[in-house]
């Protein structure tokens, strides 16, 4: 909806945005959420929290090449 995404984030690196942000970041319902699928909060993500969130996700999903060729 208009009011959540959601990440494909590493179990660790959900860890660590729920232990950071724990109004911006819930991890998803059940399996998936162990998975590190999270669901974020639109309304109270600032933006570099958000590009941080979603550049980990992309380089989860990303070919390697693509990857390794956009790491900062």
């Amino acid at each position: 909806d208009a009011d959540w995404g959601t990440v494909k984030l590493t179990p660790e690196q959900q860890d660590i945005l729920l232990g950071a942000e724990p109004a911006m970041f819930k991890p998803a319902a059940g399996a998936w959420g162990r998975r590190g699928w999270t669901h974020v909060r639109l309304a109270d993500a600032d933006s570099a929290t958000l590009k941080s969130a979603l550049s980990m996700a992309w380089r989860n999903t990303a070919p390697k090449s693509l990857a390794t060729m956009h790491t900062r």
